[in-house]
Formats: structure tokens, C-alpha cells, sequence
């Protein structure tokens, strides 16, 4: 169910906390052993604060619509009293206080399962590179769950929890759910605090949630935010009159083409139900590549390079390759990128003056093989870590709010996912729920 839908039957005394949580643990047992989607299980604290939250209620303390609701966590966030990995057997240190948006969700009554697995310090899209083994896609275990936060994705499309929570710094939310067939949500940029989360790319991290519907994912968004009331979820957008930017020319200049088909098609049922769509240009397309790995690596580098002389073979080896490998850029290098990095974001922001909200396809590609290193379009081959990233990362450095949904299957049953890019969250879930609703029933 919906997290409205449980917390209802929550307080209507339906169901309980715990009886959630020994679903979750069910599933755990179930598909852990498949999809290697947790590093760390504690399946006593779950059940002992799944019996605090369900003795608050009857108490009469409700803390909210994330009250005894499960949910994981991406192995980046600090909890107390448990080591922050970051998918890493170089990082032992046990986190001496929760995250700040750790402790906002215990706040909301949030009941913790577990901790998810992850491509090593979020440093890859496929959650391959992990010091404590590959995250395997459920429906194919020889196949990425997608990454970084690739453990978060299985954990959810699985049941083995009712919403996870990952990272985001070039896709790592919305290339997960997009594999898995879930509604990812990057917030804007600073959105949910950054402090207690091993860091990627400070100027670009982005934590948020990965969930079932549009409407989890707005409330546990909220829950990271806040430990004080939850505001209401934005009302469904009308998806007549809704005008939407097309960004055909980057969106399918190389995608799968049942992806590329069924957002298309996804976009005409909009269209037929009111909207009106326009295809605009991302005229600062050939900034995205250099400008994001210029950031990223120096950024990077700025907490791993003291760490590698030491730690550096406690790191997976693919990882530290690229890290060992890697050229710091220069101030001047550095200071250019930036540059750009903000003339990315006023690209976006002029397009969303014009239109309500920005569309793509999530993902373009269907999860690969665990090991493909390379995908094979017909104008050549591309690596298949740059084929992930590449319809994601600019939304990191224009530093909006973005979000992947699905809208249909393609051969072989794997999800194709639409991607909305928005001016601010609230607007952008208010699109996404008329969207959601829109396609679910064939109506405005």
C-alpha cells in the first residue's frame, strides 16, 4: 500500500508497525540472497522500534504519515552506532550521531530495516564496484540494479521495504529506479542537509527518496527535510493546459528504442488529454561531460586522496583505479567548470520559463549486464557507465529538481521510465501526480 494508505490503516488499528516489519524481514529473507541489496541488517532494532512506534500509538503520540513505516537507508547517511561504509571495507568508523536528515525521519517515527548496498562511494551506475559484492537486479541476477544507489532500488521493488533513501549526484537515484521500475525524486539542489553523508561532489550531492508512487516520494522527501509537521502533498497538476518542453534532441539522439518509443508514447496520451508539448534545445549540451567530470573528480579527490596512500587497498580495485588515475584539475580548470556548471543552470532555468516542466526518457538504456562495459549503438559504441549517466547528470549541475516514473515495458519486461526536470519540487510533483494519475487511468 501507499504510505497514506498504511499509515491509515495504521491508526485504524488494521495493521502494526511490527506486523510491517516482519513483512519487510520476510521479504528480506526472501531476496537478500538474490539481489545483495543490504550491507547491514539488524533485524532486533527493527522489530524494537517497530513495538515503540506501535506502544506511541496507542499512547496517543502519532508522530505523522512516516509513523512505523520501514525504510532503508543508502549505506552513505550516518545512523548512530553503526559503521557509514559508503559500499567501502576502507571506511570502519561507526557514526557517533545520526545524519541530520537521519534523525528527522526517526523523528517522523520512521522504523530503520537497513542499510543499503551501493557502487563504492557512490562512484558508479551499475552497484557492481562494491566492497561488499555486486547489488543484482531481482528480475535477473546477472544484471545491474543500476547505481549508485542500487541496493535502495532493489530493496523497494521487492517489498523489502515500503521507501528507501539514496543519493543523487549524477543519477544515482533516478538510475535505479529507472532499472527497477520505481519513481525516483532528486530534490533542488541544498534541498535536504548533506551533512552526515559521505561526500561525492558536495556542490552537486543531492539526497532524496526512491518509492512505489509520486506521493511517497514527496512524503519521505518531506521527512528528510523536517522532524516537525509534514506538509501536504501539492495537488495533482491539470494536465490540460500543462505546456511541456521536449528535449528531443539530447532526450533520443541514443536510446533503446522501446524506451525511446514508450515515453513517446507516453507524452502523446498527455498530449491527448490537454497538454501541449514543444521541443526545445539544451543549448548547453556540449558543456554537461567536461564540466560534470571536472567537478566530480576534483571534488572526489578532495576526500579520497588522503585516504588512498593508506586505505587505498581496502578499495575495490576499480575504484581506486580511477581515483589513482585520475588528474587533479587545475584552480583555473576548476574555476571554468564552475563557470559553466552555471551556465547549465540558466540554460535550464530560461527553458522552464517557457514551459512548465522539462521531459526525457530516464534511463537509455535497459540495466546491463553486470560487466558490459560498453553499449553498441549503430553510430558507435559508447561506455556503458557514460550511456547511464548521460541523460541524468545535466539536472545535477543545473542543481533542479528531477524525477523518473514509469510509463510501460519493453521487450523483455524491463521498465521504460519518463524523466521530468521542474523549477522547484513542490511544482514538480504537482506535474508528476496528474502525470502519474493521467497515465494510470487514460484521463486528465
Amino acid at each position: 500500500m501507499a504510505i497514506r494508505d498504511t499509515a491509515r490503516a495504521l491508526r485504524e488499528g488494521r495493521t502494526s508497525s511490527r506486523a510491517l516489519v516482519e513483512v519487510c524481514l520476510e521479504q528480506i529473507r526472501t531476496w537478500q540472497p538474490a539481489t545483495n541489496a543490504f550491507i547491514h541488517l539488524d533485524a532486533d532494532a527493527a522489530r524494537r522500534d517497530a513495538d515503540a512506534a506501535d506502544a506511541a500509538l496507542r499512547q496517543g503520540h502519532d508522530r505523522g504519515l512516516l509513523h512505523g513505516i520501514p525504510v532503508s537507508l543508502k549505506d552513505l547517511l550516518d545512523q548512530a552506532g553503526l559503521v557509514t561504509t559508503a559500499g567501502s571495507r576502507s571506511m570502519t568508523a561507526v557514526a557517533a550521531a545520526d545524519a541530520p536528515a537521519v534523525a528527522h525521519l526517526r523523528a517522523q517515527g520512521a522504523v530503520f530495516v537497513g542499510r543499503t548496498n551501493l557502487h563504492e562511494f557512490a562512484m558508479g551506475t551499475t552497484s557492481e564496484d562494491s566492497g561488499f559484492g555486486p547489488v543484482r537486479h531481482p528480475r535477473d541476477g546477472g544484471r545491474s540494479a543500476g547505481g549508485s544507489s542500487g541496493g535502495a532500488a532493489a530493496a523497494v521493488a521487492t517489498g523489502m521495504c515500503h521507501v528507501a533513501i539514496g543519493s543523487d549526484t549524477g543519477g544515482s537515484i533516478r538510475i535505479p529506479s529507472a532499472a527497477c521500475g520505481l519513481v525516483g525524486l532528486k530534490p533542488a539542489w541544498g534541498e535536504v542537509s548533506l551533512t552526515g553523508v559521505v561526500p561525492l561532489s558536495p556542490t552537486v550531492d543531492c539526497v532524496g527518496p526512491l518509492a512505489t508512487c509520486v506521493d511517497d516520494a514527496w512524503v519521505a522527501l518531506q521527512g528528510l527535510k523536517t522532524a516537525g509537521p509534514l506538509p501536504g502533498t501539492p495537488e495533482a497538476h491539470p494536465i490540460r493546459g500543462l505546456r511541456i518542453g521536449v528535449l528531443r534532441d539530447f532526450g533520443w539522439r541514443a536510446v533503446d528504442p522501446g524506451i525511446g518509443a514508450r515515453v513517446a508514447q507516453a507524452l502523446d496520451r498527455l498530449v491527448a488529454a490537454g497538454a501541449s508539448c514543444e521541443d526545445v534545445p539544451l543549448a548547453s549540451a556540449p558543456l554537461i561531460v567536461p564540466t560534470y567530470v571536472t567537478i566530480i573528480i576534483s571534488e572526489a579527490l578532495d576526500f579520497h586522496a588522503p585516504r588512498l596512500p593508506t586505505l587505498g587497498p581496502d578499495y575495490t580495485p576499480a575504484v581506486r583505479g580511477r581515483l589513482e588515475s585520475a588528474a587533479r584539475p587545475s584552480a583555473a580548470d576548476l574555476a571554468a567548470a564552475h563557470e559553466a556548471r552555471a551556465r547549465i543552470e540558466a540554460d535550464v532555468r530560461s527553458l522552464l520559463e517557457r514551459v512548465d516542466v522539462l521531459a526525457l526518457p530516464g534511463s537509455a538504456i535497459t540495466p546491463p549486464w553486470l560487466g558490459q562495459a560498453q553499449v553498441h549503438w549503430p553510430e558507435g559504441d559508447e561506455l556503458t557507465r557514460a550511456a547511464m549517466l548521460r541523460l541524468t547528470q545535466p539536472f545535477n549541475l543545473s542543481r533542479s529538481p528531477a524525477l523518473v516514473m514509469p510509463v510501460g515495458e519493453v521487450d523483455g519486461g524491463w521498465s521504460a521510465s519518463l524523466q521530468l526536470v521542474g523549477r522547484e519540487t513542490a511544482s514538480l510533483v504537482a506535474v508528476a501526480r496528474g502525470v502519474e494519475a493521467t497515465l494510470a487511468t487514460g484521463s486528465a
